[in-house]
């Protein structure tokens, strides 16, 4: 055998298609059968990385339900603020998938692609070779062939490989974890995540879980808008955490609270020994407001969104249905390790490396991980490089991924959300001035252009700064207010560029020149009158809008696939081409 894979999860199906498409013999080994129960979402930068392995058009056919944006609201003083995917194109949006089917579909492409899948197909151990501890040369493993719902037809044995890609997700992690015994958690981002799926329904009560009759009902985010369907995450009242609302294709809407493990280990300590993980569940939803004005059948974030002075919090009802049975928890650590590949293996997904799950930028990771996985084994099969160089550039690939591009710059931008979700009354969305803006950026652009190895660490003001410019990324703007700002920059020169996303970040000095230079029409916009208020208020919506659009290219370069062939690691860089996959040494 050329090639295993551990798990068929997204990072091994997505390198076992890659693979395949490239001639490789591939088999991957999944202990359950599939589908398998998960939970996690996507965001539009999955769409290249589908493209890539011919899997696209199977996710725009399957039904998934569209994710045109995302509504997020840090500050319950505050209305919410919407990032809008499809500003960047009509086809940019995402999914709010179920990932049992997600990625049901996705280790079926690996199929349809050449790879040899086995379900319910369990590794026991791995050996390695005798002249070289490090090198993994076999797997035994385990497979459960049940006859007449018996086990009497399992079946084990041993297999031989030239590579291994380990993506046996976080909880196995069989190398980092078993072998390599590498993981490192970080401790400033420890929550706990407890959620459950709703549907329309009768009215039911929180206390006795029972029906009691009333009329069905499940609100909507951005009803009657573009961003209608779109998923809603919002701060908790208490400031320990968030909470989500997301619909889903199947008529279900999967609802979560995301917690201080802190916090909610001291919730179980005082409770009720009899209090269960549902009723710890509802009773922390009040919480987040408007998760339960949609639960209560009532529309949020457009104009159809209903005023009802009945409304109280922490009312015992809801008019959507709780799905018995569904309530999970699960502890959301994230964690990393100082090395991902060696000779003859390569780690994958969330079997190397966990980010908070705040933004959704788990496949993504998963995906990015796995091309790397496949084209560095792809670029020592054809002699592109050393085995020894490949695997060193997977480790950096990742480690700059999830430790540079992530862990690092994510983790500003969660922090930065964490910090304003944490200081509700204050107005955490502070303004960045020429002063600091030079020195924040002089510590985030090499984090974000690479230069992960530089060894500057940032003073605990230096890094309150960059917390606060990476806030603007959650200025609670709308799609309505991009376009109205647009259309006020219209008259400049740069104005079509200083709204695109896609370009460079700008500094303040030129944002401050726009404003000023707009001014005039903002005067136009508010009927050409004197109001002073009006104008500064018109004034205020645009620096927002800009500083908004200006923090989103923080993070935008990260997320395309064609930053694997621009990004330079080692002196090498991907090389995309289907048939010729690897990498390519970059000169001088």
């Amino acid at each position: 055998m050329e090639l295993k894979l551990s798990t068929g999860g997204p990072a091994g199906s997505y390198a076992a298609s890659v693979l395949s498409r490239e001639g490789i013999e591939v088999a991957v080994l999944e202990a359950v059968k599939f589908p398998r129960y998960h939970v996690g979402n996507l965001i539009p930068s999955v769409r290249p990385y589908l493209r890539y392995i011919g899997a696209e058009e199977k996710m725009i056919d399957y039904g998934f339900t569209k994710k045109p944006g995302s509504a997020i609201k840090f500050n319950q003083f505050k209305r919410e603020g919407y990032t809008d995917f499809v500003a960047l194109g009509a086809n940019n949006n995402a999914w709010n998938v179920i990932r049992s089917e997600f990625d049901q579909l996705l280790l079926q492409h690996a199929r349809d692609c050449g790879a040899q899948v086995y379900e319910e197909t369990k590794v026991s151990s791995i050996t390695f070779d005798a002249d070289d501890p490090g090198k993994p040369t076999s797997i035994s493993w385990a497979r459960s062939t049940p006859e007449n719902g018996s086990k009497r037809g399992a079946v084990s044995g041993l297999t031989t490989f030239t590579h291994l890609i380990d993506a046996s997700g976080s909880r196995a992690g069989v190398l980092s974890t078993k072998y390599l015994k590498n993981r490192h958690f970080n401790a400033s981002l420890k929550n706990i995540a407890v959620w459950g799926y709703w549907s329309e329904g009768e009215l039911v009560s929180n206390s006795t879980m029972g029906t009691e009759g009333g009329k069905s009902g499940m609100g909507t985010y951005g009803k009657g808008t573009t961003r209608e369907g779109a998923p809603w995450f919002e701060a908790l009242k208490d400031e320990s955490g968030w909470a989500w609302f997301i619909p889903l294709h199947d008529g279900k809407t999967s609802v979560g609270i995301v917690m201080n493990q802190d916090r909610y280990n001291s919730q179980v300590a005082v409770g009720s020994k009899s209090s269960s993980l549902t009723q710890r569940y509802l009773a922390n939803l009040h919480l987040a407001p408007g998760v339960v004005r949609l639960l209560n059948g009532k529309n949020v974030g457009s104009s159809a969104e209903e005023s009802d002075e009945s409304f109280q919090e922490g009312f015992e009802n809801f008019c959507a249905t709780l799905e018995p049975g569904s309530v999970r928890s699960a502890s959301d650590f994230s964690y990393s390790a100082p090395d991902y590949a060696g000779n003859g293996y390569r780690i994958a997904g969330d079997a190397g490396a966990f980010i908070d799950p705040f933004f959704s930028s788990g496949i993504h990771l998963a995906f990015t991980s796995a091309l790397s996985a496949a084209a560095t084994i792809c670029a020592a099969r054809r002699n592109d490089c050393t085995e020894a160089q490949a695997a060193a550039w997977h480790t950096k690939r990742v480690a700059v991924s999830y430790t540079r591009q992530v862990e690092m710059n994510v983790r500003l931008l969660v922090l930065s959300a964490y910090k304003q979700m944490r200081a509700q009354s204050v107005d955490a969305l502070s303004d960045v001035d020429e002063d600091n803006f030079d020195r924040a950026f002089t510590l985030l652009r090499p984090v974000i252009q690479g230069a992960s190895d530089m060894g500057c660490r940032l003073s605990e003001s230096e890094l309150q700064r960059s917390l606060d410019f990476c806030i603007n990324l959650f200025n609670p703007t709308s799609p309505e207010e991009h376009e109205s700002v647009g259309g006020l920059l219209t008259r400049l020169s740069e104005g079509n560029e200083l709204m695109d996303v896609t370009k460079p970040v700008v500094d303040p000095e030129t944002l401050k020149h726009a404003l000023k230079a707009s001014a005039p029409n903002c005067l136009s916009e508010i009927d050409g009158t004197k109001d002073s208020i009006a104008h500064e208020g018109c004034e205020s919506k645009s620096k927002m809008v800009l500083d908004k659009i200006n923090a989103r290219r923080l993070v935008h370069s990260e997320y395309v696939i064609n930053n694997l062939e621009a990004e330079e690691l080692g002196g090498y860089v991907v090389r995309l081409d289907k048939g010729r996959l690897g990498l390519v040494k970059v000169t001088s």
